[in-house]
Order: C-alpha cells, then structure tokens, then sequence
C-alpha cells in the first residue's frame, strides 16, 4: 500500500532543510541526481567553483535548476555568460566538495581545493583538469523558480565537449561504474519512523539492463 504525503510528515516536524535549499519532498523521494562542478570566473579574475546536483541534460541544452542569486556562480555567469560544467570520479569528490569552504571572493576556488585550473576551448571558462567530462556552456535563459525566490532556474546551450579518452572507451575507464559518473543521494527517510539527522551519501552507477539496437 501507498503512503501519501501533500505536508511537511509529522515525524520530520523538527526537520528543517530549507536553509540549505532542501525541501523534505528531497528526502522523501530521494531521487539521485549527477553531481558536477560548475565553474567560471569572478570579477577579479580568480576560478569559481561550485558544486551542484540539481541539474539535467537535454541533447545541446543543459540546465541548472537550483542557482542560488546570492551566490558566485550566478553573478559569475552573469558577468560572462558561460560557464564550465565539469564531471568528476569518485576518486576526486573530496577535493570537489572543498570548493564549498574554498569560496571567498578572493579565493581561487579550484587552486585551493587541490586540483588543476585548464582553459576551456570555446568559452572564457576555466575546467577542472582533473574532471573526465567537461561541457563548455553559454547561457539561453533564466526563470525564478518561483517569483520572488532567490533561486533560479538556468538553461544552457552546450558549444563543446571535452572528455579523457580513457573514459570515452567503454573497455577502458568508461563513463560509469567506479571511474564514471557520481550521483548524490539524499538521505533516504523513512516519514513514517524518522528521528536523527539526515546525510547524504555520494553513489556510482552500473549498467544493468541492455535494451536493444536503435
């Protein structure tokens, strides 16, 4: 039988999330979503980077459907108009999530959290060299998720793609499993039975079902 929820569990009262741009709905359903790192530069010049898992593809189109307004990455787009979305392993996540305490004005976001600034090819971007995928973005738009909110939605059109040839080879690194794409899994909660504190785990993912030719 299925449990239904329209408000905030009972059992979650004193869970409270949204300072961080969480709602309970995110843990409830706990759908995975691909973790990236996107960057460019600030106004002084300095590499920006920030790690995101509200994201989706679309053929030519990206889309980051979370942007906080107060933040570096949305006054660094709008200031240049692109942006840099780099994938990395799970080998380098630690190094990835420094950015997040790395993230003064006067900081080289990337430097400092102990990977490597690349050019981009086609944008005024800096990539993360370390990173096996890269896609170099200009921007086509953004909407307020809801009028009035600091958070915005932001589509992209991608201009280049750029990825290790180790892991476009599928009989080499690839681009899933262990060496591939990272995803962010919200804390599976239990409405029903919760108590503690939520975390978040980071997960791979496996191939699992062939579907045929096209």
């Amino acid at each position: 039988m299925k449990k239904e929820y329209s408000e905030h569990p009972a059992a979650m009262a004193e869970f409270n999330m949204e300072m961080f741009g969480f709602s309970w709905i995110d843990f409830v359903t706990a759908i995975p979503s691909p973790l990236l790192v996107a960057t460019n530069y600030k106004t002084n010049g300095k590499p920006n980077a920030c790690l995101q898992s509200w994201a989706c593809f679309n053929g030519k189109h990206a889309i980051l459907s979370s942007v906080n307004t107060n933040g570096h990455l949305y006054q660094a787009i709008h200031e240049t108009g692109v942006t840099a979305l780099n994938f990395p392993s799970a080998e380098i996540y630690d190094k990835c999530a420094a950015t997040i305490e790395n993230n003064e004005y006067d900081d080289d976001e990337i430097t400092q959290s102990g990977l490597t600034v690349e050019p981009a090819t086609l944008v005024s971007a800096p990539r993360i060299k370390e990173c096996f995928m890269c896609l170099e973005c200009r921007l086509l738009w953004e909407k307020p998720i809801v009028e009035g909110d600091n958070h915005v939605l932001m589509c992209f059109e991608i201009v280049n793609v750029a990825v290790e040839e180790e892991n476009l080879d599928e009989n080499g690194k690839g681009r899933y499993g262990e060496s591939g794409f990272i995803f962010n899994l919200h804390h599976p909660i239990n409405p029903e039975s919760f108590t503690g504190k939520a975390h978040d785990y980071v997960a791979v993912v496996q191939k699992h079902i062939d579907t045929g030719e096209y």
